[in-house]
């Protein structure tokens, strides 16, 4: 692939916090810790070191999930003993499990994590990076995995289960891999094989990046949250960390940016057969909503001691568990991660956890040769393909025409004559000039009319200029969304079995810019 890259703030697509972020903005710093950079690493490590993680349990509990993938990679069985090593560390990404990976940007995420841990071994050699893809098992919000856009036809994953994603069977899966991915083909593999979802993600994105070394952590377990029970019970009980972040986010507000995570009194919900609900204090007892079940002060602290897997963080206290069982240096998210993660330092500062360093994913944007022929006949520069539809055919019809398409020159000097005839009119009676006023909107109104109705002529005479502006916008922001949040990876990788070995070429993790990637397809 060829690539270009632009400033993020030059697309008009992110949000001013995530622009500043980048920019390094004066005021934000205070908010994270070190600045996604290749030197920051080395004090990162520095302080992770003296962070106690169970390596040895981390090490345990992966040991037995991987036990249900049948193909397991060499490189992935040899960073997770690597785990035990103090000298490896991981960097991570988390992403919900979507049906067929979903987006393309959850490829974009772990491509990152892949070739920044390339990177950071060439910089460090004395040290091991293993990139990590923290599976969102416990999520429940079904409706956001359950459906997948392929060359703009929907797919849905008809089920009414409930509770945590991963937990639940896959079946109708198979039957849909056949269909969109073909029979024998990994997706097909993954769902008839696997006993649960998490398992079926696992099995997939090992058969995809296991050969990269790509390790998935399934953190819905006993083990892994028995290392988390103090926070647990903290939350539950002292309810620390929602005035910590309350705290934070309005710390945020006072210099202009708006949060979008709001913490609550307790940050968990309860998740057990087939139910994840929040967890509520009502006069003094506990209560599930949407359920019966409820405790005593007494009861919920011996549940969470012995079923500290019932108690599933929220946005808020899931990075600080992810913090706490993972000898982790660095988080890659996109610019709604990056936001919420400003809002949670003084939480890990409470609990005595490292903050990571805020690694954003790259950002890309996929043109085949059929486009870039397109673009190259309509003269675009990369940053104009970001220009809003009609502003862009605007542009190239002005640009491509032989004749006068504005009418500035005119409405200046209407403007001024309609300025005397107003000064005439108020001398012999004021009430003139009022409606003097109001005729010159309405004139204003008309040549704006008769402006628009020039433009829409003289586009109408290139037609099929305009067409080939629409197929290109189609294409690179179907229904009107960037590309990345839309697609799936699959008619890329069925067109070339080589594309993810080309995203890996194309994508460079310390590169803040937004990738332009012209593909030979």
């Amino acid at each position: 692939m060829k690539v270009g890259c632009i400033d993020f703030f030059e697309t008009g697509l992110f949000a001013p916090i995530f622009n500043d972020f980048i920019k390094q903005k004066e005021e934000l710093k205070s908010f994270y810790h070190r600045y996604p950079n290749v030197e920051s690493f080395q004090a990162q490590i520095d302080e992770k070191s003296e962070s106690s993680v169970n390596r040895d349990k981390l090490v345990e509990v992966l040991e037995k999930q991987y036990q249900t993938v049948e193909q397991l990679e060499e490189l992935v069985q040899d960073n997770i003993k690597s785990l035990s090593d103090s000298k490896t560390f991981t960097l991570t990404t988390g992403h919900q499990l979507n049906v067929f990976t979903g987006p393309l940007y959850f490829h974009f995420k772990i491509i990152t994590v892949i070739n920044a841990c390339k990177q950071l071994k060439a910089k460090y050699p004395d040290y091991n990076f293993v990139p990590v893809y923290w599976m969102a098992s416990e999520d429940h919000d079904l409706d956001e995995i359950k459906s997948i856009q392929i060359e703009g036809k929907k797919y849905k994953w008809n089920t009414e289960q409930t509770g945590a994603v991963g937990r639940m069977a896959t079946d109708g899966l198979p039957e849909l891999a056949k269909e969109i991915a073909g029979e024998g083909s990994i997706f097909d593999k993954a769902y008839s094989n696997a006993e649960n979802l998490a398992d079926a993600v696992r099995a997939y994105v090992n058969a995809i990046y296991g050969k990269y070394g790509l390790v998935v952590v399934d953190a819905d377990d006993h083990d892994l949250k028995s290392e988390f029970k103090h926070v647990i019970e903290d939350d539950v009980i002292k309810n620390t960390a929602n005035q910590l972040v309350e705290e934070r986010s309005q710390a945020l507000d006072n210099i202009g940016y708006k949060t979008q995570s709001f913490p609550r009194e307790i940050n968990f919900f309860y998740l057990k057969d087939g139910v994840r609900e929040r967890i509520v204090k009502e006069e003094g007892v506990y209560k599930v909503l949407e359920t019966d079940i409820q405790f005593s002060e007494t009861e919920i602290k011996a549940e969470i001691d012995q079923y500290p897997e019932r108690f599933s963080p929220n946005v808020i206290l899931r990075p600080l568990y992810q913090e706490c069982i993972l000898p982790n240096l660095a988080y890659t998210g996109g610019p709604a991660e990056v936001a919420y993660w400003l809002q949670l330092k003084p939480v890990f500062e409470y609990f005595k956890v490292p903050f990571p360093i805020l690694l954003p994913r790259n950002f890309g944007m996929i043109i085949p040769n059929v486009i870039r022929h397109k673009i190259k006949k309509l003269k675009l520069a990369d940053v104009d393909l970001f220009t809003e539809r009609e502003e862009l055919k605007k542009q190239i019809t002005k640009r491509i025409t032989s004749v006068k398409l504005n009418l500035n020159d005119e409405r200046q000097k209407l403007k001024h004559l309609l300025a005397d005839i107003k000064q005439f009119a108020g001398d012999v009676d004021i009430t003139l000039s009022q409606m003097t006023e109001a005729e010159t909107e309405k004139i204003s109104n008309s040549i704006d009319k008769i402006e628009k109705k020039m433009m829409a002529a003289e586009k109408r005479k290139h037609a099929d200029k305009m067409r080939q502006t629409d197929e290109v916008k189609d294409y690179l922001f179907p229904s009107n969304g960037l590309q990345e949040r839309k697609e799936n990876f699959l008619p890329f990788f069925k067109a070339d079995s080589q594309f993810i070995k080309g995203l890996l070429k194309a994508f460079d993790p310390f590169n803040l810019q937004f990738h332009i990637m012209r593909w030979d397809g």
